[in-house]
């Protein structure tokens, strides 16, 4: 570990045992005390991570990757089974939805119990307290129980606890994609204060554009390896070149765990096509400024789920983030059966002027847990056949007239 070492990963592997059966009372359990079979399922192989002082790394990955185990096993929440961790100095994390509180507990009651975990003395809370309520907008509902709390609310008063205990470290899951606009620009501003400070930042995230926001380097995780490091362009392009060769529909990773270790998260939908469809389909490969455009995403539901969330985003040649939207924002709620089915995102006039643009779509619950997902599996072109510059097609009118003077 270097002088300059806040994080050091290394040789680090994570195994889980996943049970056949579960056995609930005593009885059952010594009646079967050391004869319930098992497999082994290796979440972490002999990952390595050194992270400097004042860095942000951003990990990505398909989910089954490890990432969340990882982060874990950094946030001392988890050991791993082969390797070591070092990491210098105060730890703080934010991870999945409500993870660390009590439910029977009220809002205040959470905050000094996840901040005396996290090491502070009564005496701290006392004096932050009413900035961490300030910050996670939760004047109103501290005293009552976070079991009645919505998932933003979660998030907002997780983060709030993390970010006002001046750690060195600070480890993030993609538990703030939940939490809404406003305060996700909250979220990143003080992201941009910590760094300004010289904190160490570890982030995991699925949104590459996020990590080129935030991030000074990357680290892409698949099926609980490292593929590959670098600048955080670089980790964004690997992860893109990856996908598009493995392929989406045909990748078999399991999943890691979403709601409790060890036990691999449901897959129930699927993504099986995505095509494009534009006036010139067939004839030229490309649109002009201002003409619609149909994005077909076919799926497979393996059984019904409920509250399913179909995304999609494009991105520019460079990686950048130019549109992402998805049902649940445009007010539509989808219970998806047992079968197959078909989402058309339609666009009735793409008002860009001229670029190579790829797209992107997803699957996820409307609790943000990410079911499918398929980067740059489509793109298109735009040609501008007139002389305006620029990115985007505005439509522009002159009035230009002479104003005589007396």
């Amino acid at each position: 570990m270097g002088a300059n070492t806040a994080v050091d990963v290394v040789d680090v592997s994570k195994r889980f045992r996943l049970y056949h059966q579960k056995y609930y009372s005593l009885k059952e359990r010594v009646l079967h005390a050391g004869r319930n079979p098992y497999e082994d399922f290796w979440a972490l192989r002999d990952v390595n991570l050194e992270v400097n002082e004042g860095y942000t790394v951003g990990i990505v990955g398909r989910n089954g990757s490890g990432k969340s185990t990882l982060l874990k096993c950094i946030s001392g929440i988890l050991q791993p089974t082969d390797g070591k961790v070092v990491v210098r100095g105060h730890v703080a994390a934010v991870l999945e939805l409500g993870a660390g509180f009590q439910p029977e507990l009220s809002g205040r009651e959470n905050i000094y119990l996840n901040a005396s975990l996290l090491g502070l003395s009564t005496r701290e809370v006392d004096r932050r307290f009413d900035e961490i309520v300030a910050f996670a907008e939760l004047e109103q509902f501290i005293d009552n129980q976070v079991k009645y709390y919505s998932s933003g609310m979660y998030v907002r008063l997780g983060f709030a606890v993390a970010v006002n205990v001046d750690p060195d470290v600070l480890v993030i899951d993609e538990v703030l994609a939940v939490g809404d606009e406003d305060f996700s620009r909250k979220c990143l501003a003080r992201i941009k204060e910590f760094q300004d400070d010289g904190r160490t930042i570890v982030f995991v995230t699925h949104a590459a554009d996020l990590v080129r926001q935030v991030c000074d380097r990357g680290m892409v995780l698949n099926d609980g390896k490292v593929l590959g490091e670098g600048t955080a362009a670089e980790a964004i392009h690997l992860y893109h070149d990856h996908l598009d060769k493995v392929g989406a529909a045909t990748e078999a990773v399991p999943l890691e765990a979403e709601v409790e270790v060890g036990q691999p998260a449901r897959r129930p939908v699927l993504i099986t096509s995505v095509d494009l469809e534009h006036p010139g389909t067939g004839s030229r490969t490309y649109l002009l400024p201002g003409e619609p455009l149909s994005v077909h995403m076919s799926y497979e539901a393996t059984e019904a789920t409920d509250s399913v969330v179909f995304n999609i985003e494009i991105f520019d040649r460079a990686g950048a983030l130019v549109f992402a939207s998805d049902t649940s924002m445009l007010g539509k709620s989808f219970d998806a059966p047992v079968g197959s089915g078909r989402v058309d995102f339609s666009f009735d006039s793409v008002p860009l002027l001229e670029g190579s643009y790829t797209v992107g779509v997803g699957i996820s619950s409307d609790r943000g847990i990410v079911y499918d997902r398929w980067e740059q599996k489509a793109s298109f072109d735009v040609m501008n056949p007139g002389r305006s510059r620029g990115i985007v097609a505005l439509d522009l009118h002159a009035d230009v007239r002479a104003v005589s003077l007396s």
